[in-house]
């Protein structure tokens, strides 16, 4: 899977305006300049893996949400991906992968 820094830098000024940062007051946090906050949120500069974990936890949000747009920490964790998926699927695909996902849930309890 390629990454799209696109959509990642949408998703990182998404979060930052969402807790109330201006691009300065993230650049000032992460001690780099203005123009490479923008150049993240942009999507032409690549963020890399740690530079992308100082600026979650800055914006208080999880890697996945930034990554993929699903944060581990939610009630609903890839219900959406999951329900999609399965409506593809004929039915007796949907069985089957029902009751792995039943077998694997009966395991991981022991």
């Amino acid at each position: 899977m390629a990454l799209d820094y696109k959509v990642i830098g949408d998703r990182i000024r998404k979060a930052r305006i969402d807790g109330n940062l201006t691009q300065e007051n993230l650049a000032e946090k992460l001690d780099v300049s203005v123009a490479f906050v923008s150049r993240i949120e942009c999507g032409t500069t690549h963020v890399n893996l740690t530079r992308l974990s100082e600026i979650c936890s800055i914006l208080n949000i999880d890697e996945g949400q930034i990554l993929n747009g699903v944060s581990t920490d939610s009630k609903n964790y890839l219900s959406d991906e999951f329900n999609e998926l399965m409506k593809s699927c004929p039915k007796e695909t949907q069985k089957l992968i029902y009751d792995v996902a039943k077998l694997i849930i009966k395991d991981s309890k022991k």
